[in-house]
Parts: C-alpha cells; sequence; structure tokens
C-alpha cells in the first residue's frame, strides 16, 4: 500500500510502498477512502523536520531535556544512540480520515465490515490507503454525509474540544484568534451554541473568509487595532471568551486575549502558541485559562485508545469518540459546513504535491483532501531488496524491529558474515520498510506468520512487546526454528506451563533470552574470581530512578510490571554467577502508598539456591540519579567482587591482594550476546542451558507470588498448585 511519512532527522518526506496493517484484537482494519491535511499541526510537523539538529534542539528544549536526563541515568553514548535512532524512525503523517470497514478485530463491538466510518488519531489515521484503527477513534458515518465530509471529522472534534473547554453560554461574545482551518470550525460551533463571534487573522483574506462561515465581525492584527474592534464588538464590555487556533511560536495571541477579555473571563488555548504570559491583565481581571487536550477525554490514555476500554458515559459524557459522533451528527444537519473548506483535493499519489503547497504556501488554501483508490492492493509482504544469496551460517527473520533491537541487536548481526537477513516484520508498514532498507533484510512485513513460515529461515529474532514473546517463541519453535527472544520470556504462570510442556515432550530447536549482561566482558571477569566457590552471597543493588506509570511496561496485558519485564535480567545475571538455579524465593515490596504498582516498583528479592547461595536484589527507583544505576557485590571463599555499572570492577583475593578493571565505555554484552548466540544456533547448541532459561523465569514468577501472599514461595510449589488444578478440573 502507499503511505506518506516523514524522516524526522532529515525532513524528508517520502511516499512509498509498505505492508498493509494487521487488524488487532481491539481494531478496525479500514480501507482508506479521503484524508485531510491539516493545515496547522501537519505543517508545524514539516517546518521541524526541515530543521537543522540545532534548530529541532532549540524549538524543543523538552526533548533536550529528555537527552540529558537519559545521559545522565545511562551513560552519553546510550543516550545518543537512542536521540538519533528516534530520529531515523519515520512518522507517519495525518491524523483526520474517513473510510471503509474490511476486517473487524476479535473484540470489538458494534462495528460491521462495510460501514463507513471517520477515523481519528495520529499513528492511526495517517495518510494510507489501508489503517489499523482502534474501534474507540472510529464513529459511524450517517447515510447522508460524504466521505470528504467526514475526512474533517477529527479536526472538527478538536475544535469541539475546545469549545466544550470553553464552556460559552446562549449569547455571549467569544473571540476566535486564528482563522485556519481550526479556526474556522470553531466559528461554526460557536454560531451553533447560539454566541455571538469576533474573529482575528494576521491575514485579512481569512477575515473575510470567517465572515462567510458565519463570523458577525473581525478584524485583521495588528493588536491594538484588533483591541480596537473588540471593545466596540461588545460595547466596551469586554468579551466573555477567547478561542486561540492560531499555530505560532509567537505569545501575542495569548496575551491580545488577555487584553479584550472582561474581568473573569476565559480563554483557551487549543492551537500550539507561545505561553509567555503578560502577568498585570492576567492578574487584575482575575482570567482563567484553560488549555484544550486535542480531541478529548481518552487521548493519550492507552486503556481507552490501544486497549479499547471506554469511559462510563454516566461519569465522562464528552470523549474523543462520542465528540466524533457529536460532529458527524451536526455535519448530517447541516450546522457544520465541511465540503466548503475544501480547496484543494490530490490523489494519495500525488501526496508530496499536496504538502508541497503546505510548505511553500505558493497559493492560498484551507482544506487539503487526499482521496484514495476504491481497490488497492492489500500486501502485508513487501519485497525491498533482490534475494541476497544466502550464507554458509544463520539465516535470520526478525519480528519486532523497536528502537531497542535497532541500536542493540541487528547491526550486531549486520556486520556479521555468517549472517542472512532476510524479512523483517514491525507494527507499521513505514516502521518495517525503514529497518528493511537501513539494515538490508530482503523483505518487510507488518505480519508474524510471513516470518515464521519463510522456509529460508532458520532462526528467528523476537523483540517485540512482552504479551507476544511466549506465543512467538513457542510458534518459531514448532515451525522448527532456533528461536532467540528478548526478556521477558514469559509474563505468566499459564506461559511458562505451555512452553516447558513442549519442551519436555519435544526435541526442540535452540532457545535464547536476551539476557545480555551475562555476557558483558566485565561480568566474565567477575565470574572467573569465583570458579569452584561455592556458596556464594550475593547482593544486587538497582538504582532504577523513576519510571513514568504510563509506560505500557506496567501494562498487566503488554508489560506485565517492572518486575516481570526488568528484573528477570538481575535475576538471571545471579543465576550465571552462581551456576545454579534458585529453589525458593520471598520478596517484599515497599510500603509507600497505597499505589500497588509503585510498591511493586520497589522491591527487595531473596533468593536460594540449590548449592545453598544466598542473592539478593535491591530494585529501586527511590534514589538519587547521580548514583551509578547498577551494582553487583559478590562474595565467596575469602574473595570480594565489586561490579559498578558493568564499567569497573574491583576484586579482592584470599590473600587480600586488590585489582581494579576500569572500561572506556559501558559494555552491558549485546554484541558479545549476538556472537555467541550465532555460534551456538549454527552448531545447534543452547548459549544459555535450558535448566537456567526456564528456572529463571519461575523464579520470577515464584517472586511475584510471594509478593502477592507475603510468604516465601518454592519453586516446585508453583508446578504443584497447577498440577492440582489440573487434577481438580478432571
Amino acid at each position: 500500500m502507499l503511505q506518506l511519512f516523514q524522516n524526522v532527522k532529515s525532513g524528508e518526506l517520502k511516499l512509498v510502498e509498505v505492508p498493509a496493517p494487521v487488524v488487532r484484537p481491539n481494531n478496525l482494519l479500514i480501507r482508506t477512502t479521503r484524508s485531510v491535511v491539516s493545515a496547522g499541526t501537519e505543517k508545524t510537523l514539516v517546518d521541524f523536520g526541515g530543521r537543522s539538529l540545532i534548530g529541532k534542539a532549540r524549538s524543543r528544549p523538552d526533548l533536550v531535556k529528555k537527552v540529558l536526563d537519559k545521559a545522565r541515568k545511562d551513560g552519553w553514548v546510550n543516550a545518543f544512540q537512542t536521540a538519533m535512532s528516534r530520529l531515523e524512525s519515520p512518522m507517519p503523517l495525518g491524523y483526520s480520515a474517513a473510510g471503509v470497514v474490511l476486517e473487524v478485530g476479535g473484540s470489538v463491538p458494534g462495528f460491521s465490515p462495510g460501514d463507513r466510518v471517520a477515523l481519528a488519531g495520529a499513528g492511526y489515521a495517517n495518510h494510507a490507503e489501508f489503517l489499523s484503527v482502534p474501534h474507540t477513534l472510529a464513529a459511524k458515518i450517517p447515510a447522508d454525509v460524504s466521505d470528504e465530509d467526514a475526512a474533517y471529522t477529527t479536526v472538527a472534534s478538536i475544535a469541539m474540544q475546545g469549545v466544550r473547554q470553553a464552556a460559552p453560554s446562549l449569547g455571549d461574545s467569544v473571540v476566535v484568534v486564528g482563522l485556519g482551518l481550526l479556526g474556522i470550525l470553531t466559528v461554526q460551533l460557536l454560531k451553533a451554541n447560539g454566541c455571538r463571534v469576533f474573529g482575528v487573522d494576521l491575514n485579512p483574506e481569512k477575515v473575510e473568509l470567517g465572515k462567510r462561515f458565519g463570523l458577525d465581525d473581525g478584524h485583521p492584527l495588528p493588536p491594538d487595532e484588533a483591541a480596537s474592534a473588540i471593545e466596540q464588538f461588545t460595547n466596551g464590555r469586554g468579551a466573555d471568551g477567547v478561542i486561540v487556533t492560531a499555530a505560532t511560536s509567537s505569545s501575542e495571541p495569548i496575551n491580545l486575549a488577555a487584553e479584550v477579555l472582561r474581568r473573569k473571563g476565559r480563554v483557551t488555548v487549543v492551537g500550539a502558541v507561545g505561553m509567555s504570559l503578560e502577568r498585570d491583565p492576567f492578574y487584575k481581571k482575575e482570567l482563567e485559562l484553560r488549555l484544550s487536550m486535542s480531541y478529548g477525554p481518552g487521548r493519550y490514555d492507552p486503556s481507552y485508545e490501544e486497549g479499547g476500554v471506554d469511559y462510563p458515559y454516566e461519569y465522562v459524557r464528552w470523549t474523543e469518540q462520542r465528540n466524533m459522533e457529536s460532529v458527524l451528527q451536526l455535519i448530517s444537519e447541516g450546522k457544520l459546513q465541511t465540503q466548503a473548506l475544501t480547496t484543494h483535493r490530490y490523489s494519495i499519489a500525488q501526496a508530496l504535491e499536496a504538502f508541497q503547497l503546505l510548505k511553500t504556501g505558493q497559493e492560498p488554501y484551507l482544506g487539503i483532501v487526499l482521496e484514495y483508490l476504491q481497490d488497492p492492493p492489500l500486501a502485508r509482504q513487501v519485497k525491498v531488496l533482490d534475494s541476497p544469496a544466502l550464507k554458509n551460517g544463520l539465516a535470520i527473520g526478525f519480528i519486532g524491529a523497536g528502537n531497542y533491537a535497532s541500536m542493540h541487536l541487528i547491526p550486531h548481526l549486520k556486520k556479521r558474515s555468517d549472517v542472512t537477513l532476510v524479512g523483517v516484520s514491525n507494527s507499521t508498514g513505514p516502521s518495517a520498510r525503514s529497518r528493511a532498507e537501513q539494515f538490508g533484510f530482503e523483505y518487510c512485513s507488518t505480519g508474524v506468520e510471513e516470518i515464521v513460515s519463510d522456509a529460508k529461515i532458520d532462526s528467528l529474532f523476537i523483540a517485540t512487546r512482552h504479551d507476544t514473546h511466549a506465543k512467538y517463541t513457542l510458534a518459531g519453535l514448532r515451525a522448527g526454528k532456533s528461536v532467540f527472544v528478548e526478556k521477558p520470556l514469559v509474563r505468566n504462570l499459564e506461559e511458562w506451563l505451555e512452553l516447558d510442556e513442549f519442551l519436555r515432550v519435544n526435541k526442540s530447536p535452540p532457545l535464547m533470552v536476551g539476557y545480555n549482561r551475562r555476557f558483558a566482558p566485565l561480568t566474565e571477569k567477575m565470574k572467573s574470581s569465583f570458579q569452584e566457590t561455592s556458596p556464594l552471597q550475593i547482593l544486587y543493588r538497582v538504582n532504577a530512578g523513576p519510571i513514568t506509570k504510563e509506560s505500557w511496561t506496567h501494562s498487566s496485558e503488554q508489560g506485565g510490571g517492572m518486575l516481570i519485564s526488568e528484573m528477570c535480567h538481575f535475576v538471571d545475571l545471579m543465576i550465571h554467577l552462581v551456576g545454579d538455579v534458585p529453589t525458593a524465593v520471598h520478596a517484599q515490596s515497599a510500603g509507600l502508598t497505597n499505589s500497588a504498582q509503585e510498591n511493586r516498583d520497589n522491591v527487595c528479592i531473596n533468593l536460594r539456591f540449590g548449592d545453598g547461595s544466598l542473592g539478593t536484589l535491591v530494585y529501586s527507583t527511590l534514589g538519587s540519579a547521580g548514583c551509578p544505576k547498577e551494582q553487583i557485590q559478590v562474595f565467596g571463599g575469602g574473595k570480594t567482587a565489586i561490579l559498578s555499572d558493568f564499567q569497573k570492577l574491583e576484586t579482592w583475593d584470599a590473600e587480600n591482594r586488590s585489582q581494579a578493571h576500569q572500561s572506556r565505555v559501558r559494555d552491558k554484552g549485546q554484541k558479545a550476546q549476538i556472537a555467541q548466540t550465532v555460534e551456538a544456533f549454527r552448531k545447534g547448541n543452547w548459549p544459555i542451558p535450558l535448566e537456567q532459561i526456564m528456572e529463571g523465569a519461575l523464579a520470577v514468577l515464584a517472586a511475584q507470588e510471594s509478593l502477592g501472599s507475603h510468604q516465601p514461595c518454592r519453586l516446585d510449589s508453583l508446578r504443584k498448585v497447577e498440577a492440582s488444578k489440573e487434577a481438580l478440573a478432571l
């Protein structure tokens, strides 16, 4: 399918053939018929992409701060690599579209194939021939509303949410600052609400246009002239409300709003504008400032948008989806004119021309609509390169090529002469195509089956979100392929038992989990200090720092929480150092708040091993970012070793002699992990012993059980509990 996206680093716009999306459980698969180019948001993105790196940094100090925070936490090299990886990632454009439902995800209510729908969402309702959109971001189109009219629904919903935030009363005098597409829609909604509306814009032609769409009066800038006209419009009383829909880095619009409002008036910011406020008018008039969040409640909430969990109607009357439905109803009733907004139409094949108009402004424009073919081919695999000659080594298929995989896994594979990169699958077409071109894969796909069933591929690498790890691992092993899967291997006991049963019953190809820390050079040097030494005592302290509560890793459905998704790393490293597996686990969480999530991010896990060794993991989000993130202390046989952040190792032997080893860079073992995995897979060997892989995963599940029961948990008890359940079921 054709899709438009932007390279954020270079600013280059591309219209490229990419694989079509796969419908997800909470989504609808859509054939797009129309999409609208946002003259505000998308022009801002295009302008941002065209800036130099320094220009990007100056315009987005919030992103610079994130890079600096990561540098303090993980080092400058890692922070730079992460920033560059994100800049290289393709950014799909578009967020307001209409189309026809082709397929309905398994748990989606209220939609059927053939339904015409309006679609919303950056990252979902893009300029592409096929879309996979959460059902909470779709609304059915009334029979008397055209697809072109419906394609404006999302942009109009942004305007509607701004009006809802402004909360005007019947007869209020409201000023709209910025009469682009969003401003004209806002004008119409205010008029439908019974308001008197005054419009302000830098361009006199847009003021005249606004009058054709319902403005009672208007005036172009400069501010003093506009303010004088507004004073006359309101009979010297001041405006009841101001809605700012302009898109500018200047703070002039918001300060003009403060000047023209009456006392205790309200300014609502919808557009992206400067926010350097002049204090006096806000203070002396006791003005209220509100910001409008995109299309309405539900925006930026993963449980609503990705999980499909709607808000209760009784408590949240207007959500994103309900705003969309309201907009469509107004269009159907003729109270919101959208077709007259369209000044330019292009086919999707001419999308670059449409954005050239947006960039240059070579002629006046307002609504720019992209039109799509009625029957484009639906292909989920796209060939990128001619089929390479298979090398005498591994033929690899990659499932999930996000930032981590693109920084720490695929580059090490690409450099090897005994590896052939055959196919790569990613969740979106542009990202799949971009990774294929970047690393030299033969083809890209948005499906998993295409990779798993490819007879040319003998080894799978899986780096998707955690809820798919166990499923894709089993699929690969059943297909007779060796499998490398990023941690965690499983999220729950059910997944562990299914995998354990397969491995016990079948002669399985090698399986590897991405526990890279055991392969770090200083880890190996530390382990060699304790050869033939047993038992050991290990204290592993992780100063993780604050973890965003909104992160998908906290989701029980996708991530499993930090214990499952992150702490498994540290449990595995202790297993590696001891050379034996745990038999019992006792975990306790800090009693910080009533938030179970926050408490479980701050835990102490004690492990008892079969040889009598003890391991303690202290994982905390409460410490200073200035302190090293990870420190491992090992004691045994009169010897001690302390490893700090995989960069400095200190050892003391039984004769009290000490040694220090310092590395220039922080090496957590990713390169060595790939090297040993490839060598092992080529020989049909397991890079990590099967017992350590499975018992390590079970130990983490035992820690989770212990946190819930507040009691120690033996690993064999988990198997017995499940066996008892099966017996009762029989």
